[in-house]
């Protein structure tokens, strides 16, 4: 039987898991050495660098077992996984934005939202009632506004800077967001006391971090 099947998205959310993996007591020098490799043996686990919505992608489908991947990602993707631990860190807003002094909520025309989120800036307007035209951006979302494109963005707020320098202000906040540990379904059935375990372990290292 293969090894439990880690997929970890890559860049700040994989740093700080090779952190939780130290703390868990794991040896991570083949991720801290990893050259180009994008599948690395640590320990009994094999984990795989992959971008964030692929990490969805490889768990949902079974050719990973475990994901470590930002609570924007499993809201966007709405994947058939297990959402099983909040690892604390990643942390960040999913927040709706417009440029300053506007009154996004006044007036009876249709609003524009320019989103690298569609579903997650639909599901939130339809809370409210509203019918807004979402178009869906790849880069820069602050430029939308700012191009009279759109009326408002939805898009994840860190530390707000951006949104400043570019002239735009938060006037909603919509979701918390950090990076979770998500469990394919069939692998939690078939491997549950090594998944349980590593997940028990994951638990214990968090509250040495904290």
């Amino acid at each position: 039987m293969r090894p439990i099947r880690i997929a970890l998205t890559k860049g700040r959310l994989e740093s700080r898991a090779t952190s939780l993996f130290q703390t868990m007591g794991l040896d991570c020098t083949t991720l801290l050495k990893k050259g180009r490799k994008l599948i690395l043996p640590v320990e009994d686990y094999e984990v795989v660098l992959a971008k964030a919505a692929d990490v969805i992608t490889y768990v949902e489908h079974g050719a990973c077992d475990i994901g470590i991947v930002g609570k924007d990602t499993i809201v966007e993707c709405g994947a058939e996984i297990y959402e099983m631990t909040d690892l604390g860190f990643g942390k960040c807003v999913f927040a709706l934005a417009v440029k300053k002094g506007t009154d996004f909520y006044g007036g009876y025309a249709e609003k524009v939202v320019a989103t690298k989120y569609p579903n997650v800036a639909r599901k939130f307007f339809e809370t409210k009632g509203m019918d807004v035209n979402i178009i869906k951006i790849e880069g820069s979302v602050e430029l939308a506004p700012l191009l009279d494109l759109a009326d408002a963005i939805v898009d994840i707020v860190e530390t707000g800077n951006t949104i400043k320098e570019n002239g735009l202000e938060v006037i909603e906040e919509i979701m918390p967001i950090s990076a979770r540990v998500i469990v394919n379904i069939a692998s939690m059935k078939l491997r549950k006391d090594e998944i349980e375990s590593f997940l028990t372990d994951v638990e214990v290292a968090k509250e040495i971090i904290e």
